[in-house]
């Protein structure tokens, strides 16, 4: 083989081995996923009773959603910070700086003092700890996306762009798989609440855990290179001073655009795993009435309903690549305005773990897609910035109010989940409309 064709090949040779795209992307998604799902859990098990004043179990639960909720508002912050370093100084770095964030907020979390402790600092405490996660998911999820996309081979972007969606679900297991085990080693003798034991300390060991996660993500993500795409930038010189500006002034319309496409995701998201378990411990006699499942059962149902989030992330990719991003989620998000109209019937007849299958297998069809189709609405020099406001500021009109409204339309309701299954509805809608009048992106070059 004479020398030419070696270096030709050496030169098509991708910087990052495929296997460590994957890992890389992978890992760090699923660990500040496992985080974030972590403090969901807690927020509906564990907080209202712990960080807030007793005497009303709703207005605890409430206040409990509204710091949930805080974490949203701090991701559109977070990916203007980290989109910025990584818009410029390139991913690899961004990336372990907010994996470093993420975790050490939430090993924070694991020794905070309770509101019996300290009163009112205990809450406030929550807050910044919270706000401090939302930043370094605001920063987390695009450099993901990026990492994968950029590095996946011709004709396999929305495959690869899976990889750190699937984050997401296998977070949500190890997190909720972590603290039923911690439950059923400390069982209760009222299946409404955690055992004095589960509330004593128990609940600690899911958050002070994340710190060995946290050290393997950065063993795997120190050894990354920048993109092939990055790196051309950088060679051009066309790296923008300032990407926020560039991308406001020059790709306003994607930014918008891309902030509605994630809004049925991020509704539909939330509301099959923190509001749903409100709904599904809550007794059926309760002044807010649900279907009275015990915590352990209820969480193993919702498992059973991710792993088909999980599985169906995975196709998605496949078949966004060969169908089009477009068309793909156009068919996925009619789905999702019909099962919302569905809930009600399909709640009252009994069929709940149905329910909870047919919810996460969308949930899958539409998150699935996402890695590949926001880094595709814009190019490299503002990628990491564009993308990560477009998923973040839809984290505040879906993900931050989801499931505050939720427990609001369901207290409107009488106990019924019907204008929560309308409200999904109508979020889906208008995703609907903003995916018509978007354009496909599959054949985008990656490295414009």
């Amino acid at each position: 083989m004479s020398s030419t064709s070696t270096r030709g090949q050496q030169a098509a040779t991708p910087a990052n081995p495929r296997h460590r795209v994957v890992l890389a992307s992978l890992v760090g998604t699923t660990i500040e996923f496992y985080d974030f799902y972590v403090y969901a859990t807690a927020a509906v098990l564990v907080f209202p009773h712990l960080f807030f004043p007793a005497g009303n179990d709703t207005v605890a639960l409430l206040s409990s959603f509204a710091v949930f909720g805080a974490a949203m508002v701090a991701r559109p912050a977070g990916a203007v910070f980290f989109g910025h370093l990584g818009d410029k100084k390139g991913r690899k770095t961004t990336l372990v700086a907010a994996l470093l964030t993420m975790g050490i907020a939430t090993f924070l979390i694991g020794v905070l003092p309770t509101y019996a402790m300290v009163g009112w600092f205990a809450p406030l405490l929550l807050v910044l700890m919270r706000l401090a996660q939302g930043f370094a998911l605001g920063g987390e999820w695009s450099g993901a996306a990026l990492v994968a996309t950029e590095n996946a081979p011709a004709g396999k972007r929305a495959w690869y762009g899976t990889f750190p969606q699937l984050g997401a679900p296998l977070g949500f297991i190890l997190a909720n798989g972590l603290f039923l085990l911690i439950a059923l080693a400390m069982p209760s003798d009222d299946p409404s609440m955690p055992s004095d034991t589960f509330l004593s300390w128990g609940w600690r060991i899911p958050f002070l855990f994340s710190a060995i996660m946290v050290a393997v993500g950065l063993w795997v993500r120190l050894r990354l290179v920048e993109s092939p795409a990055f790196t051309k930038t950088l060679e051009k010189g066309t790296v923008h001073r300032l990407p926020l500006a560039s991308v406001a002034k020059s790709h306003w319309r994607e930014l918008v655009l891309g902030t509605f496409f994630m809004l049925a995701t991020y509704v539909l998201f939330y509301l099959m795993t923190t509001f749903s378990l409100s709904y599904g411990r809550a007794p059926e006699d309760a002044e807010l009435a649900g279907l009275g499942y015990s915590y352990n059962t209820f969480v193993l149902m919702m498992i059973g309903g991710v792993v088909f989030f999980g599985i169906f992330t995975m196709i998605s990719g496949p078949l966004a690549d060969r169908f089009g991003r477009r068309l793909t989620l156009l068919i996925v998000t009619a789905g999702i305005m019909v099962f919302g109209l569905l809930w009600v019937p399909m709640l009252d007849n009994g069929l709940v773990m149905l329910w909870l299958v047919v919810g996460f297998t969308l949930m899958g069809l539409t998150f699935g897609p996402m890695g590949a189709l926001l880094p595709e609405l814009f190019p490299t020099n503002v990628r990491y910035t564009g993308s990560g406001i477009s998923y973040n500021v839809s984290s505040i009109l879906g993900a931050a109010v989801a499931p505050f409204i939720a427990v609001w339309l369901w207290t409107v309701g009488d106990g019924s989940p019907f204008l929560v299954g309308l409200y999904l509805t109508a979020m889906a809608a208008l995703t609907f409309i903003a995916l018509v009048i978007g354009k496909e992106t599959r054949e985008v070059d990656i490295e414009q």
